[in-house]
């Protein structure tokens, strides 16, 4: 199961992502996340991986999409999430850790 909560502030838009990304929950979350997008507008995008206890490779390739198409940063706050985040931010032979977010 994964829940999506988003957050809207007056400069950004938080995904607040809880649980697995992983099967159909990987085409619901890319589904949220284009929707949201048109109220997004110029934001600055915030994915909230502090609650996701797993995400497969289809969910990987996601989340890569995601960062490589709005830029958005990683809120992370474990040895896991981190991890997540890094495999998101990185392409196959960049290592760099200003991307991911610790909160």
């Amino acid at each position: 199961m994964l829940r999506i909560t988003i957050h809207d502030e007056p400069n950004a838009q938080t995904m607040q992502l809880e649980g697995k990304i992983i099967g159909p929950w990987v085409d619901e979350l890319r589904r949220t996340w284009r929707d949201a997008a048109s109220s997004r507008g110029s934001k600055q995008l915030h994915l909230d991986l502090r609650d996701v206890a797993f995400v497969d490779d289809n969910g990987k390739r996601l989340l890569r999409d995601i960062y490589r198409q709005t830029h958005a940063s990683f809120i992370a706050n474990s040895p896991l999430s981190r991890y997540f985040a890094q495999e998101a931010t990185h392409s196959n032979h960049e290592h760099s850790n200003h991307d991911a977010q610790v909160g």
